[in-house]
């Protein structure tokens, strides 16, 4: 279908070469930063702000296609145009899916929760809404999903989709103000619904994933491309060349600072931080595509050329490469091994290097049939050929049937979810039935057993103890009834320290506390020493137990450290030692590396019991005033 605008002598668009210069050294730029996001996030924790890069480029690129395209016909082309990026895109989406579910099969069944539906939404490039209807957390490291980074490849081809109807709307009008206004529109209005949403407390992840939310650097970029469609084959003058190396350095730069400042999910980043940065990115890019910019040609030094074109490929394989080798190091407890980043980066490029050779570049050249027809059409074989059409066979051959195999055996729920899910049934079991006021000694009920097991080897029973807690506690809660029963338990998912010290604050003035107090919430989130002093106010010359963490995340050296230099610093505090009681045994705990199963449940209780009975020795004594000795 092509469709003509009504008056094609508007302004003259100029016509350029097939590339912008530096455009490719930028993707390497940009693809950088979302690695060393992913592989070492606390380096680069805004290096997430690659992908608004990306928008900018890509919003900046494909509308100076479709200008070129009406200059030289006086039309646009829908269908053709459709058919293009589905030839660039396509290819790479396929071969990415079927390997990784292929892969991700043998690596760990967690991998594949929601697998039907994640490829599904990467098919058909509906990935980010997939996502928002099902409650992902963009930002949640515990049960990522295997093709969460297809996301922003779904907003892009949506966008694709967009623009070249509105652009036949608007290409009717003679002026040049009067193509770019809508798209500067939409892209101010859609970076003014960020900041708006996430003022009224919306989901980050709606925020983040949302089309009509984050399409700003798309629509911006395209905005950019109409407007500066008559300037961009004049060659710069001296002055010129001063203006656009300035530019660009003012525009690194700010990406730079927000790359290292800039917080994942926060507030701050979106009222304000992605639109700085798609700022800052439409300014390099109109600085370093100017005919003949020193900054583009530094960028198109052949390094960052080679990485640029490969762009694309390399966005794609590295999140599910990094779950599946971190999946297998886990598993062989090596999962904080600095091995797993330089496997996943090795990883990456050799792959996106074959799939830019082999599949889509003969993809892009001649089409799906003619790149079939080279691959296994035996008069063109060379040895060479032969090899390579053996090659690609074999891959599809032994991961299209595996991919089945995997979306059929697909666990509903991640083995964390599932242990939480057991403690959570128990605890809600207990509650109702003291609720309902049964005799717990009831034949049948969980604690009839636990009642007739020998008391605790020192004076202390469950009844004795308030215990709050995170996902960790939760799903060890079959086990601490078992282990102390009475015990009273308040666990929930994702509770950081400061939620416990508030949940405490009202037991205390309910008068609900007994005398000793545990407390296990170093999991989520680093610990504030401010609250540890407000948690020791609270608990006003009980004993408190801390119990520390146990997990492959950024702040658990220090929560841990800080945990117990506190219990050592103050008499009436012990430390549960978690993290050394279940260290190498990873059997114990579910696929993330975090949650325990039975086995650690019974690690978990037994490390709080011996804490607790740490306090009763000889020479301890509840009070404050006296450090410890």
């Amino acid at each position: 279908m092509s469709v003509r605008p009504l008056t094609p002598a508007g302004p003259r668009v100029t016509h350029r070469g097939a590339r912008f210069g530096g455009l490719d050294g930028l993707r390497a730029i940009a693809v950088g930063l979302v690695l060393v996001y992913h592989l070492f996030p606390t380096v680069l924790p805004g290096g997430f702000l690659g992908v608004d890069v990306f928008f900018v480029m890509s919003g900046f690129l494909i509308t100076s296609l479709l200008l070129r395209e009406l200059e030289r016909t006086g039309r646009i082309d829908l269908l053709g145009f459709w058919r293009r990026r589905a030839r660039r895109l396509l290819p790479a989406v396929a071969l990415v899916v079927l390997v990784s579910t292929s892969l991700a099969l043998a690596a760990g069944r967690d991998l594949l929760v929601g697998v039907a539906q994640q490829i599904a939404g990467a098919v058909f490039f509906v990935s980010n809404w997939v996502f928002i209807a099902n409650g992902t957390d963009y930002f949640a490291r515990d049960t990522p999903e295997l093709f969460r980074n297809f996301w922003s490849l779904a907003l892009e081809e949506q966008f694709y989709i967009v623009l070249p109807l509105l652009a036949i709307l608007v290409f009717r009008f003679r002026s040049r103000l009067t193509w770019a206004l809508p798209l500067i529109a939409l892209g101010v209005g859609s970076a003014f619904l960020m900041a708006s949403l996430a003022n009224a407390g919306a989901d980050p992840t709606r925020v983040y994933f949302g089309s009509d939310s984050h399409s700003f650097g798309l629509f911006l970029g395209a905005a950019m491309a109409v407007a500066l469609s008559r300037q961009a084959a004049r060659a710069l003058t001296a002055v010129g060349q001063a203006v656009s190396l300035t530019v660009a350095a003012l525009g690194f730069g700010v990406l730079g600072y927000l790359a290292l400042t800039l917080q994942e999910g926060s507030r701050a980043s979106f009222v304000g931080g992605f639109q700085l940065a798609t700022l800052a990115g439409l300014a390099v890019v109109w600085a370093i595509t100017r005919e003949g910019a020193i900054a583009g040609r530094w960028l198109d030094a052949q390094p960052l050329r080679w990485i640029g074109e490969r762009s694309y490929g390399i966005y794609l394989w590295h999140w599910p490469l990094l779950l599946i080798v971190t999946s297998i190091a886990s598993g062989l407890g090596l999962g904080a091994s600095p091995l797993v980043a330089a496997v996943t980066l090795a990883l990456t490029v050799a792959f996106a290097a074959l799939s830019y050779r082999y599949v889509e570049q003969p993809v892009r050249r001649i089409g799906l049939r003619g790149a079939f027809a080279r691959w296994f059409s035996p008069r063109s074989y060379t040895q060479r050929r032969k090899r390579i059409s053996i090659a690609l066979a074999l891959v599809v051959a032994i991961t299209f049937p595996l991919t089945g195999v995997a979306v059929a055996i697909a666990p509903e729920r991640t083995s964390s979810a599932e242990v939480i899910l057991r403690g959570q049934q128990q605890l809600e079991a207990d509650r109702d039935g003291a609720a309902s006021g049964a005799d717990p000694a009831e034949p049948g009920d969980p604690g009839a057993a636990a009642a007739e097991r020998p008391a605790p080897r020192f004076a202390v029973q469950g009844g004795d103890i308030t215990a709050v807690g995170d996902s960790v506690m939760l799903a060890s809660y079959p086990e601490l009834t078992e282990a102390l029963p009475g015990i009273e338990v308040d666990a929930a998912v994702s509770r950081g320290l400061w939620a416990g010290v508030e949940i405490l604050a009202d037991m205390a003035a309910r008068g609900a506390l007994r005398d000793i107090v545990v407390v296990g919430l170093g999991t989520n989130g680093p610990v504030d020493a401010e609250a540890l002093d407000e948690l020791l106010r609270i608990v006003d010359g009980r004993k408190l137990v801390l119990v520390d963490a146990h997990a492959e995340r950024d702040w658990i050296p220090e929560v841990n450290a800080m945990l117990t230099a506190f219990a050592q610093a103050h008499r009436g505090v012990a430390l549960a030692g978690w993290d050394a009681a279940v260290a190498g045994t990873p059997e114990f705990l579910a696929e993330d590396g975090i949650h325990p199963g039975p086995e650690g449940g019974e690690v978990y209780a037994a490390a709080m019991r011996d804490a607790i009975e740490s306090l009763f020795t000889p020479g301890e004594a509840t009070g404050w005033a006296v450090p410890r000795r």
